[in-house]
């Protein structure tokens, strides 16, 4: 079992930067990334290392952080007047009667209060559960292969996995994504049902299914990072006087 230990450095500039220095024993070496769903900039490192050394390494590459850091999308709250993609298409937020949200008319129509996010994201992976389950369906079809259960996730750092049981996690933020780009990530994780790798093997297996699967893993690589950015959290109503 790893274990991880977590304190924090502000990097000083304009503006400061918080950066979360993560030793673990499973790092080898220093590793710093800077989050695209919420900018969150963090450096892993080995427990040998030692902090001195740590701060150099991230001083060394300040530039390479604010340069990602001013070129990640700025985090925004799913709510009533904001536009919320829906198969790739911006679909506006408008107010609506009863308890859920509703997708009709091209418009989302979602209950006004603090709970429009939570209620938007509801709807959103309930349409994403529906789309996802056919894809895999028809894609596992396609190669003989029968999948284990199927479980959507709000990962940050990968859309899809495959466990050794042939269970499938997707990310519920694909139906946000064109479809054609929603069906290539089920397609990719299909394939790990028989190629548990990233091989030559893999890759013909994902091209079987996907023949135009590199032109959809490019537009996640890049427009992933604006799914990711937007915000379906409970809002704290002020409190009364």
């Amino acid at each position: 079992m790893s274990k991880t230990r977590a304190s924090t450095h502000v990097l000083p500039g304009d503006p400061p930067v918080v950066v979360s220095l993560r030793r673990s024993t499973r790092a080898t070496r220093y590793s710093l990334r800077v989050s695209r769903s919420d900018g969150r900039v963090s450096l892993s490192l080995p427990l040998w290392a030692s902090e001195a050394e740590a701060l150099a390494f991230l001083r060394d590459r300040e530039a390479w952080v604010r340069h990602h850091l001013s070129a990640a999308p700025r985090p925004a709250r799913a709510r009533i007047g904001v536009d919320v993609p829906v198969c790739g298409v911006p679909r506006p937020v408008v107010a609506g009667g009863g308890r859920a949200a509703r997708f009709e008319g091209g418009v989302i129509a979602v209950p006004p209060g603090p709970r429009e996010g939570p209620r938007i994201k509801a709807l959103l992976t309930a349409l994403a559960r529906d789309r996802l389950a056919r894809a895999v369906a028809v894609h596992a079809g396609t190669l003989g292969r029968v999948p284990g259960q199927l479980t959507l996730r709000d990962p940050k750092s990968r859309w899809g996995s495959c466990s050794s049981k042939g269970d499938l996690m997707l990310s519920w933020r694909l139906i946000m994504a064109p479809p054609s780009v929603l069906d290539y990530v089920a397609a990719h994780e299909v394939a790990h049902l028989v190629e548990m790798n990233h091989s030559d093997a893999f890759w013909r297996v994902c091209a079987r299914l996907r023949p135009d699967y590199r032109e959809h893993r490019d537009w996640l690589r890049r427009h992933g990072s604006e799914l990711l950015a937007l915000r379906f959290d409970l809002v704290e109503e002020d409190a009364p006087c």
